[in-house]
């Protein structure tokens, strides 16, 4: 199986990955942390599946309708051709958005007269048990999970255990968690996808997009959509576990939680997106998380419901991605110090005290938090912890933990300005002594350019964020030494890694998508915009042919690896192509 070959479908409660050949390989209900319902992403032969397609698993061809999350899976056989239509409703009734935990596949003739393939096997989550199956007139139950499970059809039943029937007129299959579906599927169907359609079509012309990149932006926006949790306003890091960073690296964590790290890089892509909505969802989330710990012991990962249950055990009896495991459920990084978290909360939340827009969530309570946050952050900075790569191995003092706790107190000064004029000046002196302090330790004559650690020797792609967050002005000759000595140091193939540091499961294979769009954001931060252009071009051909990209990327066989899609490597695509862009003012 290769990442390559599934597209992505859900409704911000839920989501499934589908592979060509039209099987749900991979989809947890009824959330994206909850238990897989079809698996055979990690158990080929004896996780669950939804298959429908050609008879003789033959792959089709597949493309996203136009604007939106619908995906189409077209299939040619030699008796003809058909097109399976897959989605998970979203969609406004009664003046709000509703999300039923629902799965629509629908499936119709093109031309002559071709054979199609149903088998709908789900699997009582980890444990791999086989539910009880009740077949009934219209529908099949599925008995042994926390709600009821129903596949409603107008398939005949006789025709949904595999065996192949020709296909005639258009087909429906609705598999439901919770409430059945009791309307007749023809209409409700049609109505569901025409509106679903509608929904994201309406909903990117909302967005804004750069005048370059567009397609690809686009894509990531719906995409990184697709990893919001509407509920609680949570954003996952991906909707998968356990795909390894590379071939057997043993590198393989569950994803499917909401790191707080990722607050910042992805309130900012919905700022230049222009979506206010889910900027004040992810914004209430995080103000939930960090208001209930008083003492702000964070977490570096919370549950998309602001939970900490995150503990991290192995399955030894699931084979894992392509028989590549260990499979993981949970992770151990919950149990981390990591300090940088504290600088990427405040600049998740600054937008509260700046922007007019956010003043319902505005008040003394949560400035007192947003000045508590700041002050964990002066007070971190320069202590060892696990830094943004979660090393499982020694800590030490982290370069860019202490580049955050330097940017937490640069921006509180301005936000004390405004509210607090009696603090700012405490502010800004934190911001010059830590500035002081990673220019006296972090910086490396040597490779000219700062460093991972202080006083180490490694270079870290994440430093390249320093032009970005103005630690330094761009024409500084040390920000310009930081920019080249990573990318020609880390480069492979045009690509950056992160490290070459040997982490503890040995040193990095493949290049970490993400890294190579902050690349871009640095080049063209400096002025650099001809190359950041160049590199942009250059990193867009790792992404799938759906446009969807994983969290890394093994640049010799341009082969995808790591969980997918990655939130993280889509909000690296925006952020990147806004800044390698021209403005539509420049253009017009």
């Amino acid at each position: 199986m290769r990442l390559e070959n599934l597209g992505l479908i859900g409704n911000c409660q839920f989501s499934a990955l589908v592979s060509r050949t039209g099987e749900v390989v991979w989809c947890c209900l009824p959330r994206f942390d909850s238990e897989p319902v079809f698996s055979t992403l990690l158990d080929e032969r004896n996780g669950g599946r939804f298959t429908v397609g050609a008879p003789d698993g033959a792959e089709g061809t597949q493309r996203y309708l136009g604007n939106t999350n619908v995906l189409e899976t077209t299939f040619r056989t030699p008796s003809g051709s058909f097109r399976v239509i897959d989605f998970a409703p979203r969609l406004v009734q009664y003046e709000r958005v509703t999300r039923p935990t629902q799965l629509y596949r629908i499936v119709e003739p093109i031309e002559g007269t071709p054979s199609v393939r149903v088998v709908c096997e789900p699997r009582l989550g980890w444990s791999k048990a086989v539910p009880l199956v009740l077949p009934g007139s219209n529908h099949i139950r599925y008995e042994g999970f926390e709600s009821p499970l129903r596949l409603t059809t107008d398939i005949p039943p006789s025709y949904l255990g595999g065996q192949p029937f020709v296909l005639t007129e258009r087909r429906h299959l609705v598999l439901a968690w919770g409430a059945p579906v009791e309307e007749a599927l023809p209409g409700l169907c049609e109505r569901f996808l025409h509106d679903t359609m509608r929904y994201w079509q309406r909903w990117i012309k909302h967005c804004n997009i750069p005048p370059m990149f567009q397609e690809e932006v686009i894509r990531s926006a719906l995409a990184l959509k697709l990893h919001c949790f509407e509920d609680t306003g949570a954003i996952t890091a991906s909707v998968t576990t356990s795909i390894p960073e590379a071939p057997g690296s043993g590198r393989t964590w569950d994803y499917r939680y909401c790191w707080l790290r990722d607050a910042y890089y992805a309130l900012d892509a919905f700022r230049m997106l222009g979506h206010f909505e889910e900027r004040e969802s992810f914004t209430n989330f995080l103000l939930n998380v960090a208001g209930n710990d008083p003492e702000l012991g964070l977490k570096p990962i919370y549950r998309i419901d602001g939970t900490t249950d995150l503990e991290e055990r192995t399955l030894d009896h699931w084979p894992g991605f392509n028989g590549d495991g260990p499979v993981r459920v949970g992770n151990a990084a919950a149990l981390q110090t990591q300090h940088d978290i504290f600088g990427e909360m405040v600049l998740a939340l600054a937008p509260v005290f700046l922007d007019e827009r956010f003043s319902a969530e505005r008040s003394p309570a949560s400035y007192a938090l947003l000045e508590r946050l700041v002050r964990k952050a002066i007070a971190v900075a320069g202590t060892p912890d696990a830094g943004i790569w979660e090393y499982r191995m020694e800590q030490k003092p982290r370069t860019f933990s202490s580049l955050m706790s330097w940017a937490a107190a640069d921006r509180m000064a301005s936000i004390a300005g405004r509210y607090s004029p009696a603090h700012a000046a405490e502010f800004r002196s934190a911001a010059e002594r830590i500035h002081r302090q990673i220019v006296e330790n972090a910086w490396n004559p040597g490779l000219g350019a700062f460093v991972a650690t202080y006083g180490g020797n490694d270079l870290d792609a994440s430093l390249l964020e320093m032009a970005g967050l103005r630690f330094l002005p761009h024409n500084d000759e040390r920000i310009q030494g930081t920019l080249n000595a990573i990318w020609k140091n880390l480069s492979q193939d045009g690509w950056l890694l992160r490290y070459r540091t040997d982490d503890g499961f040995g040193q990095p294979a493949v290049a970490f998508l993400l890294c190579s769009f902050w690349l871009v954001e640095a080049l063209a931060a400096v002025g650099r915009i001809g190359e950041a252009r160049e590199v942009m071009n250059h990193v867009l051909s790792a992404g799938s042919p759906l446009g969807l990209f994983s969290e890394d990327c093994d640049t010799a066989t341009r082969r995808m690896w790591g969980n997918f899609p990655q939130a993280y490597s889509h909000v690296g695509l925006i952020h990147a192509a806004f800044s390698a862009s021209p403005r539509w003012a420049d253009i017009l």
